[in-house]
């Protein structure tokens, strides 16, 4: 057992300026994440500073009809909220994808977002990992790689982010509202995650001491939005390949056409991966299975499975599809 320190504060300065203040202090917040590591020795904080009690929980709509989101309201609630099951379907489904309803139940806004890989490499203090101990190596490269990266990662790190709430608020181009030692800055989810490159210990732009205060989400579009998730199993485990999308088709004319797609992949890369290349080539487009498979090519181009998880490449170019079919009312895509 590592002793620590433990200290509740109900004041987002207070929390702020414990943590800030010690290099070695961690917010706790639902604590489904961090329980895991420091029962696993991946982390040893001197301090945990306790933010549960903040009033951080509402979840209301802003003067342009947009969302806001606050950091502890719980993941059930979010999911089960009147105006993001009817303004966001693809955030309600993202979440109730994720986890079991016991850790749903638990688990807040701001510590979905923050959560760490579940590399098993990561979470096995026996092996080398450049997240956990830079500079130590990557076990996974010549490893058990199913579960791992196939875009934009680096020969330092292959592992994935977990949360699929990130890869939906991804496509909905959220905004994350952050409160540190320097005061308020907002972030927009794209900018939030970084790529592994060179330092794959730091999964985030955060500075130590940041805390989310609040998630906000733009007005809703009127765009068909929903979300798929590809597992070994129905519940409770996390994604080989995930789909966000949102698609806003303009049918006024003689032929339909797409004038505007959001599309955000989990469960292959390091972030959430927003599909900005096959957006590019559906916007003004016309919907159909040549068209989404097109796109769905030229944003996988780039991809560099590794052994063990080839697969990951066709999986994700047959949910592009099939989510961007479904959206659009064609005949489902086949899985290729």
């Amino acid at each position: 057992m590592k002793p620590f320190e433990y200290q509740r504060v109900s004041d987002p300065n207070d929390a702020v300026a414990a943590v800030a203040g010690n290099p070695k202090a961690k917010f706790l917040a639902g604590g489904t994440n961090l329980v895991d590591h420091l029962k696993l020795g991946i982390t040893t904080p001197e301090l945990l500073v306790d933010i549960s009690r903040l009033d951080l929980t509402e979840v209301e709509e802003l003067e342009n009809q947009g969302l806001r989101l606050g950091a502890m309201v719980r993941n059930s609630d979010a999911a089960a909220h009147p105006l993001i099951r009817r303004n966001y379907p693809v955030l309600s489904r993202a979440l109730l994808s994720g986890a079991s309803g016991q850790l749903r139940n638990a688990a807040t806004t701001g510590g979905n977002l923050l959560q760490r890989t579940r590399c098993v490499y990561f979470q096995d203090l026996s092996t080398a990992c450049n997240k956990r101990e830079p500079g130590s190596g990557c076990s996974a490269l010549d490893g058990y790689t199913r579960y791992h990266a196939i875009l934009g990662a680096s020969p330092h790190c292959i592992a994935t982010h977990p949360s699929d709430m990130a890869v939906a608020l991804t496509a909905l181009n959220a905004t994350v509202v952050v409160w540190g030692p320097d005061g308020e800055r907002r972030i927009p989810i794209s900018k939030l995650y970084r790529l592994p490159e060179d330092h794959p210990e730091r999964d985030t732009v955060l500075e130590h001491g940041e805390l989310i205060t609040a998630v906000e989400l733009p007005p809703p579009s009127g765009a068909r939005s929903t979300y798929r998730k590809i597992r070994d199993r129905a519940s409770y485990a996390f994604a080989l390949v995930s789909v966000a999308a949102l698609v806003d088709v303009d049918d006024s004319g003689p032929t339909p056409l797409i004038r505007d797609v959001a599309i955000a992949l989990g469960g292959v890369a390091h972030k959430p991966w927003r599909a900005e290349r096959a957006e590019a080539i559906l916007r003004g487009s016309e919907p159909s299975l040549e068209a989404f498979r097109r796109a769905a090519d030229a944003e996988l181009q780039g991809a560099e499975p590794v052994a063990g998880n080839a697969f990951k490449v066709q999986m994700a170019r047959g949910a592009i599809t099939t989510v961007l079919a479904e959206l659009t009312d064609l005949q489902e895509a086949d899985h290729e």
